[in-house]
């Protein structure tokens, strides 16, 4: 997803949450919000895996990204989060952006209806509005991408996450990002992997920028282009990061049978 592409996607995203204000009344997501009793503490579960010194691997659920095209030709997320759940991972990252993967909100639901697991609403984020309305469908985390928004904006779905008592993953690509997202105190960093610019996924960018947020009071994620468990085993005796997000690798696994040579 280069940084064209993202803007595409934010420009698309504007057009779309606008008229879902306009036709939301916001008293009816926290009535569906009140009413549901299946939310769980994202960040407090990786926190005890680390406590531990246990890996966590949030296992992505998506049916396609602009950078790989389909990952799952015959897509059925329940199907999916059966197999995750089965394997025992530490979270679910639920990709709901329509346009460009393809994915919706009431996957979220779907999937807490029928497992006991947290769950990531993996979107782009550009307005506090979205925050209740993806709580009100299920998410026990939501995302803020740097690279995507303003920092007022994102100071703004920060505060409203902690209003909803959401976890929060501040994404970011480069040091300088990095160096930007250390105020989020109570929120995960994740350090995504992937150039925006080339598209190419380097591990070598968690490393450069674990040195910038290893002082970080809340869990540490690498994102991205993790293909092998040597890679996770090597980041973390390198690093303090117990705690990996992982989506193309698994889902690749699932198309060809091989469940997960990586857990």
């Amino acid at each position: 997803m280069s940084e064209n592409v993202l803007q595409k996607i934010i420009e698309q995203k504007k057009i779309k949450i606008q008229k879902l204000k306009n036709e939301t009344d916001i008293s009816s997501l926290l009535k569906n919000i009140s009413e549901q009793d299946f939310f769980f503490d994202f960040k407090k579960k990786i926190e005890k895996n680390n406590s531990q010194n246990k890996i966590s691997v949030i296992a992505e659920i998506k049916k396609a990204s602009p950078s790989a095209g389909i990952l799952i030709n015959n897509y059925d997320p329940i199907a999916i989060a059966n197999i995750y759940n089965s394997k025992n991972v530490t979270c679910l990252s639920v990709l709901t952006e329509e346009d460009f993967f393809l994915g919706k909100l009431s996957h979220i639901l779907d999937i807490k209806k029928k497992f006991n697991i947290p769950i990531l609403c993996k979107d782009f984020f550009i307005d506090k509005f979205q925050v209740p309305l993806a709580k009100s469908y299920g998410a026990d985390a939501i995302l803020i991408i740097l690279a995507g928004v303003s920092e007022k904006t994102a100071d703004e779905i920060y505060a409203e996450a902690l209003k909803h008592n959401m976890s929060i993953i501040v994404e970011v690509h480069t040091v300088e990002e990095a160096k930007k997202s250390k105020k989020y105190k109570e929120a995960l960093i994740g350090i995504n992997n992937r150039n925006l610019k080339t598209l190419k996924t380097e591990l070598n960018t968690t490393y450069d920028i674990y040195n910038v947020v290893s002082d970080h009071p809340s869990p540490l994620i690498s994102e991205s282009g993790l293909k092998t468990k040597d890679e996770l085993i090597d980041i973390k005796n390198k690093t303090s990061i117990n705690t990996f997000l992982i989506g193309e690798s698994l889902l690749k696994d699932l198309e060809k049978n091989n469940i997960f040579s990586l857990l």
